[in-house]
């Protein structure tokens, strides 16, 4: 007997229970295949999304979430999403240090230290990464949140701002692991973050150094989690990856100033730092897409070629709308 021969009997065993009217509608044969197929639709979710789960976690439990114990190291903590992420996460009684090129323009939580570094050299990283542990210990949790974004195509943007992408978007995420990561293999327990974008799956123009930098991100995420794995024997490091779509900080001003001409959700920095929180505080390796409704972005290099292209195609076109819109405004001043 198959599966869903055994779905079929447990569901004209359900009908059987129900009033007579839903049973007469419930009662034919297609209605009730119907029936098993959806049930054994939801069964089948649920278990990929329980061996998923579980796979992502080594098949390993973390002792419970303690914040005294903890020391969270936040990159680009001053502004846009890694602000909120500072400012949620204190409320929470854990102590965090955020590391920025820039100095805050705001009052520091008591629990939240400030140190300027420069997260693209490994000579200043190594000497604030040594007052840290001087004064805080060792971080338990990094989260490679620092990023840059310019505008321009190709041949457009200057070579210093493409350097600048790769540097702070991918090759710091290298250089911060080198530094923290050890500790948190020696003690089999701590959490990387690492906060790529839906431009990891979809590559726009006009932002192509930007795209390939957080496609990387993303392979930095998978090839870490491999090498904690099997490797270095620390299956209770987590690892996390966020892919945000569109957020509301000041890397993407030029979209919020022409809003009314582009036509995709943009997303608050309270929602991408209320899914960053709650990997942390739950001690848990996955991957998030937000919007959850963008999800299907990830699956756009299983799809046929002409598919792929229409996504980047749909998406770079309202980038392009916008730049037209804006242009015509400004040529009409």
């Amino acid at each position: 007997m198959s599966s869903l021969d055994l779905i079929q009997q447990y569901t004209q065993a359900a009908i059987a229970a129900l009033p007579e009217p839903a049973q007469n509608l419930l009662g034919n044969s297609v209605a009730q295949k119907a029936a098993a197929i959806i049930l054994a639709l939801g069964l089948t979710r649920s278990v990929n999304r329980f061996f998923s789960k579980w796979t992502l976690q080594n098949w390993t439990t973390n002792q419970k979430w303690e914040p005294s114990r903890e020391l969270i190291l936040l990159t680009g903590g001053c502004s846009g999403i890694g602000k909120q992420v500072m400012e949620d996460l204190s409320r929470t009684g854990v102590r965090v240090v955020i590391l920025d090129i820039n100095k805050p323009d705001f009052k520091l939580p008591a629990n939240v230290a400030f140190y300027q570094a420069n997260i693209t050299s490994s000579t200043d990283i190594a000497a604030v990464a040594a007052t840290i542990r001087k004064e805080h210990g060792e971080p338990t949790v990094l989260v490679n949140n620092a990023g840059v974004g310019h505008d321009g195509t190709i041949l457009e943007e200057p070579e210093s701002k493409i350097r600048q992408t790769f540097e702070v978007n991918t090759l710091s995420h290298f250089l911060m692991v080198k530094e923290f990561l050890p500790a948190m293999i020696k003690a089999n327990h701590g959490h990387v973050v690492t906060i790529a974008s839906m431009a990891s799956f979809v590559a726009l123009g006009e932002m192509v150094d930007y795209c390939c930098s957080k496609a990387s991100a993303l392979a930095f995420h998978e090839g870490l989690r491999q090498e904690l794995r099997y490797w270095y024997n620390a299956p209770n490091v987590r690892t996390s990856v966020i892919h945000p779509m569109w957020v509301r900080t000041p890397m993407i001003k030029v979209l919020t100033d022409n809003e009314r001409h582009f036509r995709q959700p943009i997303m608050t920095p309270q929602v991408v730092s209320a899914a960053i929180c709650g990997q942390i505080l739950n001690q848990r390796s996955g991957q998030v897409i937000l919007p959850s409704s963008q999800s299907a972005a990830s699956l756009v290099r299983a799809m046929p070629t002409w598919m792929q292209e229409g996504v980047r195609a749909f998406a770079s076109g309202a980038l392009k709308k916008m730049r037209l819109a804006q242009q015509a405004e400004q040529n009409a001043r």
